[in-house]
């Protein structure tokens, strides 16, 4: 493939599809702010998120270490994001694929793991980290036991910020001319702020500032780990977990602070995207937009209502593609976030990969 192919939009595989992403100004949400904040649009990604980026990493990673051979299994312990971008990867590389997730876990999650043929174990949800039936305790056990298989482990790859260095911040940097001053997205395995922060930093000599967006009540922000309901971002600690261990994918000196969100603030900033910008987004999206606009007032008082800030916020996106069952992403939203939902038994929280409680139809799982 040329150069000029890929302008054209023109790939060899699905998996080279990914990236490149553009940048949305926001316009309405920011009425009253002189700074100037962007949203990266991960959603458009082939497989429908930011962790596009990781799941091809980790997965060329593991090809040219010898790690994944012809005919291997790919092996993770999650029902969101990450499960989907490898099944579609695998599946497209001729790799067979094993997702162990918790028994919270929405049907249409399963469903559409599935179809990319994915061999789905359940397991029970909200347990230690030192319980045998704990999802990542589960998974490893399958990839020893099973000849030529293969455990991502993202939250502990490297491979993880890896993807993020090498394309997410060149991206921003590129996009915006060098002009970003702050990065604001969430903390989950804390692989995109890690990598993206890590290069901007280096290509700025320092000057771009790294902001995190973490729910209230998560550990990352020195909250006491009780459970929230934003999914796929910050740190549950579980009351009966023996060792806290926080992702090797995450690089806290990367950043310069943390904005805690609560949930009602993520979710009112998420109504707004939808009613104001067009952008239907999910909870984890409505975290890091509310870090971002509390960033970008700041910002905007310091340099005076008169003079424009230029501050330049990259948010990845967490918006999920719709099913064919025609669900806003892979469940519908609750009750508490879109008041429109009217799918059976919509508002059934359930606990998250973190332990957070989920908004969702159905019992949502983690990323």
């Amino acid at each position: 493939m040329t150069v000029a192919d890929r302008q054209l939009g023109v790939f060899d595989s699905v998996a080279d599809a990914i990236g490149n992403t553009p940048l949305i100004r926001l316009n309405r949400v920011t009425e009253g702010i002189t700074a100037t904040v962007y949203l990266k649009l991960e959603y458009l990604n082939p497989f429908g998120s930011v962790k596009d980026r990781a799941a091809r990493a980790m997965i060329d990673a593991a090809e040219a270490a010898g790690e994944l051979r012809p005919g291997g299994t790919v092996v993770e312990s999650t029902s969101g994001n990450t499960g989907i971008a490898l099944a579609a990867i695998a599946a497209s590389r001729g790799y067979r694929t094993i997702v162990v997730v918790p028994d919270k876990s929405s049907a249409e999650k399963l469903a559409l793991l599935r179809a990319y043929g994915v061999e789905v174990h359940v397991t029970a949800g909200g347990l230690p980290r030192q319980h045998p039936d704990f999802l990542k305790n589960v998974a490893l056990r399958l990839a020893a036991d099973i000849p030529g298989a293969w455990y991502s482990g993202q939250y502990d790859n490297p491979a993880n910020p890896a993807a993020h260095r090498e394309t997410t911040g060149p991206e921003v940097w590129s996009q915006t001319g060098g002009r970003i001053t702050h990065f604001v997205t969430g903390i989950g395995t804390g692989g995109t702020i890690t990598g993206t922060g890590e290069y901007l930093k280096s290509v700025s000599r320092g000057q771009v500032r790294v902001i995190g967006a973490d729910p209230e009540s998560s550990i990352y922000s020195g909250g006491d780990g009780h459970a929230w309901y934003v999914e796929s971002i910050g740190h549950y600690l579980h009351p009966r977990t023996d060792t806290d261990e926080w992702p090797q994918s995450y690089h806290p000196e990367v950043v310069d602070r943390i904005e805690r969100i609560p949930d009602a603030e993520a979710f009112e900033v998420l109504r707004r995207l939808a009613g104001e910008e067009g952008l239907l987004v999910g909870g984890s999206t409505g975290t890091a937009v509310a870090a971002a606009l509390r960033v970008a007032r700041a910002g905007s008082r310091r340099r005076g209502g008169g003079h424009r800030a230029g501050l330049g916020a990259q948010l990845p996106v967490q918006i999920l593609r719709p099913t064919v069952a025609g669900t806003l992403g892979f469940r519908c939203r609750a009750h508490r976030t879109w008041p429109s939902c009217r799918r059976p038994g919509c508002g059934r929280g359930g606990r998250g990969r973190s332990g957070g409680r989920s908004v969702g139809c159905d019992r949502g799982a983690g990323p």
